[in-house]
């Protein structure tokens, strides 16, 4: 990779990738895009900025034309809460947009990545350990466009050589980005109320486990899969990976390690808990391992230290507590 355009650049994901590849590659080599312009942010900032609807493939493949780019990185998607109140929706974005990205990459010959997600599979598929190769059957639209995509990006491979790679992202963790509509963002809400609030209110039942991630080791997967050789991969676009699986008590009792008085109760959200609940509870990420060298650095604690001092700092409340 040396000049990437960025979709989806100020969603939670896009906002610390850019920043990342920035630091990387060169601002000068990333062009970030966005269908929204924020004044105050400072990727709209970015020299290289541009607004784009990836729903207008002409002027998606002629910004891809103008920075004379290598990469398309596309993560602009509806997720899964959302797209479960937007079905059509998310069916026109998360596919169409999807579309118009390979074929910027099929005709100008790029290397392309855009992320899947653990809501691929459903509840047929192997609760634990669950395999690289397995059967997934969805119940959430956000699911069968993930399913979609992933066999979409296939196709693009095996049909026109396109240079396709992406991951299954379990629950994706960040202090930088508040929560953005998916289901396992109760397990970023409750670091920013815990900080604040000193309580939380869970939308997931005690129990319920999901594979979770925190955001630099999500970042750095990119990359190093990105910068794989090609040779390597036999999979491609749909590698699992994660760090970690908890439950919501499980991430109550670590963030209670650094304070004590943190409550948790319940009040189900049973749209979101259908979801969670039709999820595996934990990925086998061993080919990721094998072929091209996957390795997450946080665990739950090592990640939860890190999140409350770092929100902590942010809301000026870094006298609130010590951490060791």
């Amino acid at each position: 990779m040396e000049r990437i355009l960025v979709t989806g650049a100020l969603g939670q994901i896009g906002s610390e990738l850019v920043n990342k590849l920035c630091q990387d590659y060169g601002p000068e080599n990333i062009v970030p895009t966005d269908l929204r312009y924020l004044e105050n942010n400072p990727i709209c900032q970015h020299p290289n900025f541009r607004t784009l609807d990836v729903m207008d493939g002409d002027k998606f493949l002629s910004l891809a034309q103008e920075f004379q780019v290598d990469t398309v990185m596309h993560l602009a998607a509806l997720l899964s809460a959302v797209a479960e109140e937007k079905p059509q929706i998310a069916w026109s974005l998360n596919m169409g947009g999807l579309v118009n990205a390979l074929e910027v990459a099929r005709q100008l010959n790029l290397q392309f990545f855009t992320p899947s997600s653990i809501g691929s599979f459903g509840p047929s598929t192997p609760k634990d350990d669950t395999p690289q190769d397995t059967l997934q059957r969805p119940t959430t639209m956000y699911g069968v466009t993930k399913v979609s995509g992933e066999l979409l990006c296939d196709y693009y491979h095996h049909r026109f050589g396109v240079d396709t790679r992406g991951v299954r992202f379990p629950g994706l963790i960040s202090y930088v980005t508040p929560p953005g509509g998916g289901t396992t963002d109760y397990a970023v809400d409750i670091y920013y109320k815990a900080v604040i609030d000193g309580s939380y209110t869970s939308f997931i039942a005690p129990g319920t486990k999901m594979d979770m991630m925190y955001m630099p080791d999500a970042l750095q997967a990119i990359v190093d899969l990105m910068e794989a050789p090609e040779h390597q991969l036999s999979h491609r676009n749909a590698f699992n990976i994660s760090a970690m699986s908890f439950e919501p008590e499980e991430i109550a009792a670590s963030i209670r390690k650094y304070l004590p008085n943190f409550v948790m109760d319940y009040d189900v959200d049973p749209v979101r808990q259908a979801i969670a609940d039709s999820w595996p509870n934990r990925l086998d990420y061993s080919a990721a391992e094998t072929e091209w060298g996957f390795e997450a650095h946080y665990d739950l604690d090592k990640m939860t230290q890190d999140m409350l001092a770092k929100l902590s700092q942010r809301f000026n409340l870094s006298d609130k507590f010590q951490l060791n």
